[in-house]
């Protein structure tokens, strides 16, 4: 076994020319080595592509495999993309998102349990998220704080851990497939199926107490964000119940109210 883990970084990309550049340099920029990007592109046509291929041809320390073929929407890309995956954990980040610093990955790694067999590995290490503009400019920080102990059962009360923040051990990664059904809440049922297999399994979750990324505010989920709260609904209804899932989003209209 490594010393230390070979991290693969997903981004899926579709006519993101505009946003992406960030995203390829922080990759870039981080200073932990061990790692490799893999990139799905849907079939962009403007000049995305050109971007990639460009960022191929520049010298790196790790490799990086590229994918262009059409897609059935971004969790498709998602699904190809662990499939792609070489590395020991997984995470994504997409066009336009980045990491929060150059030592973002030397952060999470140094938190992990590595090498240790399956019962002591870390399983997932999470952290929290800043909220940027398309410019990479910070607007906020993320309303929901992560908890400090984060099981399956942590989403009742929302998404409280961005998907972009939330690190896997590709194993488990690639043993979840991202559900088709949903078009844009499938990471939050992810996260909790993940979750709900490294319960069973009695594995490390690991929160490692610092912003871990940058999450532009015009993602997919802001921009169908009734579409995404229904399929929220569904997705919380399936794990928690009926009547948790009422409970809960009772609590999350109060909350709503009184913290505006």
């Amino acid at each position: 076994m490594a010393e230390t883990p070979l991290i693969s970084v997903i981004t899926c990309t579709y006519n993101a020319v505009t946003t992406l550049s960030r995203t390829l340099n922080s990759v870039a920029s981080q200073s932990y080595a061990c790692l490799e990007h893999v990139i799905i592109d849907g079939c962009s046509n403007d000049g995305t592509f050109s971007l990639i291929q460009r960022y191929v041809e520049q010298e790196h320390p790790y490799p990086i495999r590229v994918v262009r073929e059409p897609d059935d929407g971004l969790y498709d890309a998602m699904n190809k993309g662990v499939r792609q995956c070489a590395g020991d954990y997984v995470v994504f980040l997409n066009a336009g998102d980045t990491f929060h610093e150059d030592k973002t990955l030397d952060a999470v790694v140094s938190c992990m349990d590595w090498g240790k067999g399956d019962f002591r590995s870390t399983a997932v290490c999470y952290g929290e998220t800043d909220i940027v503009d398309e410019k990479g400019r910070f607007l906020r920080h993320r309303r929901l704080r992560t908890p400090q102990r984060l099981t399956w059962k942590s989403f009742q009360q929302g998404m409280l851990v961005c998907h972009q923040s939330f690190y896997v051990r590709r194993d488990i990664a690639a043993s979840v497939c991202y559900d088709m059904q949903y078009r844009f809440s499938a990471d939050v049922d992810w996260c909790i199926r993940v979750l709900k297999i490294v319960e069973r399994r009695h594995l490390q979750v690991v929160n490692v107490q610092r912003t871990l990324t940058d999450y532009l505010s015009a993602g997919m989920t802001t921009q169908h964000h009734m579409a995404s709260l229904r399929e929220r609904w569904q997705v919380m209804r399936k794990h928690y119940g009926l009547f948790t899932t009422i409970v809960m989003h009772v609590w999350f209209l109060l909350r709503a109210v009184y913290l505006r």
